[in-house]
């Protein structure tokens, strides 16, 4: 099994962030809830220019520690247009979930991040990124905190995603799970999957 809770580049890395992410990885604020243990998953630097808010790791990205290890990772590559060797490297992209562990299943799915993982840990973690210059944020529970003025539905929020750009750009989750929505949204990946490619790419070049 690959360990790669955390993915960081200690010689590029503040002391203080070195010490926070060990204390993430050490945390066990909500462990009595994790009916399959406590495993944190995040990647970050702080010369990272991109940060991916996401959910919460699924069951395989809990089993091998690796972000968007699964179907939803393709996908999402794919729609950054980038390899997993750029994805995966902390120097360029961070990769913060609302919760760090794997909740659990419940009867249509992934359960939701846990409630206490944000509060405690996501500020202090976004302070110490100050070279991040675009975040994409994925599905409901990253746009409520990242967006507070939202539209009413997911779906609104991203096709109001030029309201935000080009700092932020709110996503749908690139789970197999939304290829119902994706078909009934066409004007996503015609319009707005073009512009985060370009948008990527234009930050991970400068």
């Amino acid at each position: 099994m690959r360990q790669h809770r955390v993915s960081i580049k200690p010689q590029s890395v503040e002391p203080d962030l070195i010490a926070l992410i060990g204390e993430v990885r050490n945390c066990q604020i909500c462990a009595a809830h994790l009916p399959h243990g406590v495993r944190p998953v995040v990647q970050a630097s702080p010369s990272a220019r991109i940060m991916i808010a996401g959910q919460a790791p699924g069951r395989r990205v809990h089993e091998t520690g690796v972000p968007f290890d699964d179907p939803s990772g393709d996908r999402l590559r794919a729609w950054m247009g980038v390899s997993r060797d750029i994805f995966y490297d902390p120097e360029r992209i961070a990769i913060l979930p609302m919760g760090f562990c794997f909740p659990g299943t419940g009867k249509s799915g992934d359960l939701p991040p846990r409630g206490e993982c944000a509060p405690k840990w996501r500020k202090l973690l976004l302070d110490r990124l100050r070279c991040v210059e675009l975040t994409l944020v994925i599905g409901q529970h990253a746009q409520a905190w990242h967006l507070p003025r939202r539209g009413r539905t997911l779906t609104d929020t991203v096709k109001s995603w030029q309201d935000y750009a080009p700092d932020v750009i709110p996503l749908p989750h690139p789970s197999p799970r939304n290829n119902i929505w994706l078909s009934r949204n066409p004007w996503f990946e015609e319009t707005l999957q073009p512009y985060v490619a370009e948008r990527v790419r234009a930050v991970l070049e400068r």
